[in-house]
């Protein structure tokens, strides 16, 4: 039996890792258990998003799980889209395709933390991203609006959901909110996930593949 450790930004990403990666990781025998990013939080609001003001923030949160003896791995669910200036690797960040400036800022982080059973993952460029996989899906979870065409015509000018795309007004969340304005991230985000299935995610998202790769390799085949 494999424990994972999952420091989160919010609870959509939470949300998500409980109802969809669970389930699948532990047919591998890999068990995560989440962790949010502490900050200040706002109960009265349905969208709650944790957010990271800085650096320092996720590297104290991440401190008690590296402290975990009984954790085999432990890894994050951030981000890429609005990442503290403080981040590692963000101020010599390459001027190359959104995987190749993951990996880098991905790689800078894990030297930072500087630990074996450390494995930092980021979004690309934010959770909504995954959901553009089947824009049926989100369509069908909003039946009075039908707005596929508007989604399939977004979806249709990246290569890769997971390239949409890093601009205060064009992230996916800022997309789905303009079409969607009544779009709520911690309970629509998760569910209609849970509808599209990992497997079609995983397909067409080959950052967000090659990290539930790395967990399922923890545990070994399937039961």
């Amino acid at each position: 039996m494999s424990k994972v450790l999952v420091l989160v930004e919010g609870q959509t990403e939470e949300a998500f890792v409980k109802t969809v990666l669970a389930p699948h990781l532990t047919t591998f025998n890999v068990f995560p258990a989440v962790t949010i990013i502490a900050t200040r939080r706002r109960p009265d609001r349905k969208d709650f998003k944790g957010g990271i003001s800085s650096y320092n923030k996720i590297k104290t949160d991440l401190r008690p799980l590296l402290n975990d003896g009984s954790a085999t791995l432990v890894t994050t669910m951030i981000d890429y889209y609005g990442l503290p200036p403080d981040f590692p690797g963000l101020s010599n960040c390459p001027n190359a395709s959104c995987h190749d400036r993951v990996s880098h800022i991905e790689k800078a982080f894990a030297d930072d933390i500087g630990q074996r059973k450390f494995l930092p993952y980021l979004s690309l460029h934010e959770f909504e991203a995954l959901l553009f996989v089947s824009p049926n899906q989100i369509d069908a979870h909003f039946p009075s609006q039908n707005r596929l065409q508007q989604l399939s015509q977004i979806k249709a000018q990246f290569l890769s959901p997971e390239e949409i795309n890093d601009n205060v007004d064009t992230a996916p969340s800022k997309r789905l909110r303009k079409i969607y304005p009544e779009y709520q991230k911690r309970t629509d985000g998760p569910t209609i996930a849970g509808k599209i299935g990992l497997k079609m995610i995983r397909k067409e998202c080959r950052h967000f593949n090659e990290w539930l790769i790395k967990l399922e390799n923890l545990g070994g085949s399937p039961t």
